[in-house]
């Protein structure tokens, strides 16, 4: 979608389509849709005198302007009540906005901004919540269809018009069109199909991510990892016969070498359950298990592009976790890059024992903060639906960073406790460990193995996404399939970073 920014007035803009904005039952009209109401003989007004539109929520209608003014088409769109507005809410109405038009084969539009002097958000975020919402609603992955391309539908361009400086409707647009690039990218990568989404594949798309953005890049392979005696990843990756590969993405601005704040994410490009082998009954969704490698490197991506001034550094595990008559078994004992061995007792909890290892390697930068997320349980789904990400950690204010963050990306968290008692399940009798326990509180005993493996004295974030990296139905920002899920929450927490209190527990 082509996005232009033009300094004008939109009664007199030629038009095929104009969105115009309305918050439910608002006595008043905000300033673009009065002045169009104004030149099209009270067509607005009229509508919602009539009852036939109040402005709920997503709510729309499309209007024709039989002739009395440059614009054709008005999209009359509802906001829902002033009192509960969000950036979130304008983003899913923009969204709806030009799916609504792209679906009606309309596929360019003009949005008037500022919307109104009394708008909860200045200009710049109002254009950024706009444009984002709108790149993300219009997403599709077409790549792998060759039959029938003539009738995928697109939406060509959005144009923003102002009376007032355009400046910070550029800034605004330039920051949702970086989010956007980093969001469906991550998006990309998780519906591909496992067999072209090989770790070697993800491990180039993230040399080249870091590549682009002038990151220095490593790739610890195998032969490395065992020398450094990476056991734990080594034993997921054996039962493949690709290679186990764990990608290190250094984000560096202006080659600051403070302590970094470290991202990892889960790269299982396809969990068959190994040995303890899943029900083959949506088996096939198990290649969207890398969703949180994807979130870490979408999420590089956007940090680099918009050069925010903090050291990041992101470690990506990825490999398959497959039975084979090398994988590893149920009862082996496995001995971890931070000495701790580990009991297995089912090899479908790989994920945590691949993160296992890649949060051991992260004391080697002796991290500010570390955070993780990972497809890690479906207990997670259990207790907080598919929508909501599970948060976890060892300290409270980057638990609530993240907390406000999600409240500003609209991708949403909730905490669970992590009491060292839940540990007590976790101890093997032949090993330090198990690696799984029973059903009880599943997501929480994931997350306190892990914890097992958190570097001494760092603060330390654990966000099983397993709920919200694909989604089985669609909504207004998110078609049906991979979200994208963590790539605009760790933006937002990393836009504002500043080092965590010391005495903070």
């Amino acid at each position: 979608m082509e996005i232009k920014i033009l300094k004008g007035d939109i009664t007199t803009t030629a038009a095929e389509a104009v969105v115009i904005f309305h918050f439910d039952q608002d006595d008043k009209l905000l300033q673009p849709a009065a002045a169009v109401n104004n030149v099209t003989g009270s067509i607005i007004n009229q509508v919602i005198e009539a009852g036939d539109f109040r402005g709920e929520h997503m709510e729309n209608v499309l209007l024709f302007t039989q002739g009395s003014a440059a614009i054709k088409r008005i999209l009359l769109m509802g906001l829902g009540k002033r009192e509960n507005f969000t950036a979130q809410t304008l983003r899913e109405a923009m969204a709806q906005a030009l799916k609504t038009l792209r679906d009606r084969r309309q596929p360019r539009a003009v949005l008037p901004i500022p919307l109104d002097d009394e708008f909860p958000l200045a200009m710049g975020e109002t254009a950024e919540a706009c444009v984002l919402g709108g790149m993300l609603g219009l997403y599709q992955f077409t790549e792998l269809l060759t039959k029938e391309r003539d009738k995928i539908k697109d939406f060509d361009s959005l144009t923003i018009i102002s009376k007032r400086k355009t400046k910070p409707l550029t800034s605004g647009v330039d920051r949702a069109k970086t989010m956007a690039a980093g969001i469906c990218l991550a998006r990309d990568l998780v519906t591909l199909p496992s067999n072209q989404a090989t770790p070697t594949f993800l491990a180039k798309r993230a040399k080249d991510v870091a590549a682009r953005a002038g990151m220095r890049f490593k790739l610890i392979r195998e032969s490395e990892a065992k020398k450094l005696g990476m056991g734990a990843f080594l034993a997921v990756a054996q039962g493949s016969e690709e290679p186990g590969l764990m990608a290190v993405m250094d984000y560096r601005p202006s080659g600051e070498e403070s302590p970094p704040v470290v991202l990892v994410g889960k790269g299982i490009t396809f969990d068959s359950g190994g040995i303890s082998i899943k029900p083959a009954k949506d088996m096939d969704k198990m290649k969207h298990d890398m969703a949180g490698s994807a979130a870490v490197i979408g999420a590089m991506q956007t940090i680099a592009a918009l050069k925010l001034p903090v050291r990041v550094v992101a470690l990506i595990p990825f490999t398959e976790n497959l039975p084979s008559g090398k994988a590893y078994k149920p009862g082996d004992v496995i001995r971890s890059l931070s000495g701790l061995n580990i009991e297995v007792i089912n090899t479908d909890a790989e994920g945590r024992m691949i993160l296992a290892d890649a949060l051991t390697y992260a004391d080697r930068y002796k991290p500010q903060a570390i955070i993780d997320l990972a497809t890690l349980t479906g207990a997670c789904i259990v207790a907080l639906g598919d929508n909501v990400a599970g948060l976890m950690g060892n300290n409270e204010e980057l638990q609530a960073r993240l907390q406000a963050a999600a409240e500003e990306s609209g991708e949403r968290v909730w905490p669970l406790p992590l009491w060292d008692s839940y540990f007590e399940s976790m101890k093997s009798e032949v090993a330090d460990l198990k690696n799984v326990d029973g059903r009880k509180a599943g997501a929480i005993t994931a997350a306190i193995f892990l914890k097992q493996f958190v570097p001494e004295g760092v603060p330390w974030a654990h966000l099983d996404i397993a709920g919200c990296a694909w989604a089985d139905k669609g909504s207004a920002l998110v078609p049906k399939g991979a979200t994208g899920m963590g790539v605009h929450l760790l933006t937002r927490l990393l836009q504002s970073w500043k080092p965590l209190s010391k005495d903070n527990k």
